[in-house]
């Protein structure tokens, strides 16, 4: 189905929801993720070759300390025993604080660059991901919740950080202290350096078997603390219902047992680091103990210096200390690791609705809109639209009517290009929506919904995503044409005021009327009104009517109502039933033939009757006569 899928495969859900996953997947996981770092990496290049030179003159200066010391025993001490002066010591000297000065320069050099490098690779990830977040179809963000969403952007994003920030260097100190020393005690004497080397293949395994194990444990932890901040997320935002019915307890629960896997999941972990690193000190210290025994009995028969052995213990001590970092970098590792595989994973999505490669320039568009064979279905496979065959001509205001799941909001949707048609077209001035460029389309065509999302800010600021570049003159201009200007003013601070989260300090029918300000200004061709006073009372919808009014002139408009008073503005009505067209003509037309919009009709003026028989009057203050007053 054309449009109606996305890659989300069975290597998403297994990086998604899986502790374990097979061989094949685990392996294009990787190259994912793989694929992704070296394209972060990509433009530092020559700054991390610059920063790999550092470190290594920072390890060789680390690493020239030990020898010293037995420089400076070996060859400094007994000329001073023999009553020479301590020159020679003191040149030792000299070059172990030359040494420990080039070391600490070399440290504080590596991590200022470390530190730029990260912060700039994890500057271009986070807009790359809300950047591609917002490319994604309106299809991904219904099935993809904004918990997942935010788990993206913060924790798998800070794992990341802490990744670049300290295991990477954790990593290239651990490798080159690893290598020089091997070679260093070799050097030295092979001999005593065999004995000092001889726990290596244990070693070895066991981090094997640590990296295995680890894997799979900080996977299970990126995927528990996803699910953690999910239900966080989700139930903050629908705090009024979960207070509503009382769902306190029931959130509380699910909420308890998400904390406790996640919290078994650190447990894990925490159980194998408690493992790796006393196994790692426990393997040290044999080793130390072994080549202080054979190296002592050595020393005692001339074979090898005191100098040597005094090298050796503090070789070897370098030597294991990076095990430790290496137990803590695999920590880091794994965790960002897993972190990577799912943002890499979100990357990889591809839009349901593309981008054309030759977009057809639409200068002015006059809003003629055409349905052409269009079907349509949503994942599932249900055929919401069988066939639809519709013109709307340029200017022409029609209402959407019909019961739930009719099709009217698919239909919207579909011109809004939120999806494409499985098969047909849709035209706009009769070129096919899949034709044109996503700016010019999103400037042609505006859906104003009954939810009314007002973002954190001002007034002015949300009348003005309608058009970003607009003066103030012309957010004035727009609120007075659509009758908002009114109550902007008598606001604290008027378009200043800030509209707190979601538009909460303003009332639905202030929240509409801003709403329709931000679609004036934006001026669109085509404008989709969704239900657009469903949620409103009967004085917030005739302020909105009055302002539809106005948005409504000179410009073509597909209005979604139940209220049927809405459909009174309205030039044609379409009633909708299982994705088909049943009756199409002007209002006053189908309301004289006795269909279903006439049936709908009467069924609505009844309950007007009711209402206004209970209250003495209708609402408004006008007896029903006919078809109601509505236009105050």
């Amino acid at each position: 189905m054309s449009g109606q899928t996305t890659t989300r495969d069975w290597r998403g859900v297994a990086a998604e929801q899986q502790d374990e996953v097979p061989e094949q997947v685990s392996f294009v996981l990787r190259n994912r993720s793989r694929r992704l770092l070296a394209d972060l990496l990509r433009p530092y290049r020559s700054q991390i070759v610059l920063l790999i030179a550092v470190i290594v003159v920072c390890n060789a200066a680390s690493l020239a300390i030990p020898f010293l010391v037995k420089v400076g025993i070996d060859t400094g001490i007994p000329p001073m025993r023999a009553g020479e002066g301590p020159g020679t010591l003191l040149a030792v000297v000299a070059a172990v604080l030359t040494a420990a000065v080039t070391q600490a320069v070399t440290r504080q050099a590596f991590l200022k660059m470390a530190g730029r490098i990260g912060q700039g690779i994890i500057l271009e990830l986070r807009r790359r991901v809300f950047r591609h977040f917002q490319r994604l179809s309106l299809s991904f963000h219904e099935d993809y919740t904004s918990g997942r969403v935010v788990s993206r952007l913060t924790s798998d994003i800070d794992a990341i950080s802490e990744m670049l920030q300290s295991g990477f260097d954790s990593l290239v100190t651990a490798v080159l202290t690893l290598t020089g020393t091997a070679v260093l005690l070799l050097v030295l004497d092979v001999h005593l350096g065999l004995v000092a080397l001889l726990p290596l293949p244990v070693l070895l395994l066991f981090t094997r078997w640590f990296r295995r194990q680890s894997s799979i444990a900080y996977r299970r932890t990126r995927e528990t603390v996803a699910l953690v901040i999910v239900h966080f997320v989700e139930s903050m935002t629908g705090m009024r219902a979960v207070q509503a019915f009382r769902g306190e307890r029931r959130n509380q629960e699910i909420f308890s047992r998400l904390n406790a896997d996640y919290r078994d999941a650190n447990v894990r972990s925490m159980r194998l680091i408690a493992l790796f690193m006393p196994g790692v000190k426990l393997i040290g210290n044999v080793t130390v103990a072994a080549v202080l025994l054979y190296g002592g009995w050595l020393a005692i028969g001339d074979e090898v210096t005191v100098g040597v052995l005094a090298a050796f213990l503090l070789y070897l001590r370098q030597f294991y200390e990076p095990m430790q970092e290496i137990s803590q970098f695999y920590n880091t590792f794994q965790s960002a690791g897993a972190a990577l595989e799912k943002l890499s994973g979100v990357l990889e999505e591809r839009p349901a609705v593309a981008e054309p490669r030759d977009p057809v320039p639409l200068e002015r568009p006059r809003g003629k809109v055409r349905f052409e064979g269009v079907e349509f279905s949503y994942l599932d496979g249900t055929p919401v639209l069988p066939r639809l065959d519709l013109t709307v001509p340029a200017g022409q205001v029609v209402a959407l009517v019909g019961a739930t799941g009719a099709g009217k909001t698919t239909l919207a949707k579909l011109v809004a290009r939120f999806y494409d048609p499985v098969s047909g077209r849709v035209l706009l001035d009769g070129t096919d929506l899949r034709d044109l460029a996503e700016d010019t389309l999103r400037e042609a065509v505006v859906l104003v919904t009954q939810e009314n999302f007002l973002f954190t800010g001002s007034v002015a600021d949300n009348v003005r995503f309608g058009r970003p570049g607009a003066t103030m003159d012309e957010v004035v201009g727009a609120a007075r044409a659509v009758g908002a200007h009114e109550f902007v003013s008598a606001l604290p601070e008027g378009y200043d005021t800030q509209v707190g989260k979601q538009g909460g300090r303003l009332s639905a029918g202030q929240r509409q009327l801003v709403a329709f300000a931000r679609a004036f200004l934006a001026d669109p061709a085509v404008l989709i009104l969704d239900e657009a006073t469903s949620s409103l009372d009967v004085p917030g919808e005739r302020l909105v009517q009055r302002a539809m009014r106005t948005v409504l002139a000179d410009r073509t408009a597909l209005i979604i109502a139940h209220r049927l008073s809405t459909v009174e503005i309205a030039d044609r009505v379409l009633v909708m039933d299982g994705g088909r067209i049943v009756e199409d003509g002007p209002p006053d037309r189908l309301i004289a033939r006795s269909g279903r919009f006439a049936s709908l009709h009467r069924a609505w003026l009844d309950s007007i009757s009711a209402q206004g028989a209970g209250h003495g009057s209708a609402p408004g203050g006008g007896r029903v006569t006919g078809r109601p007053e509505t236009r105050g």
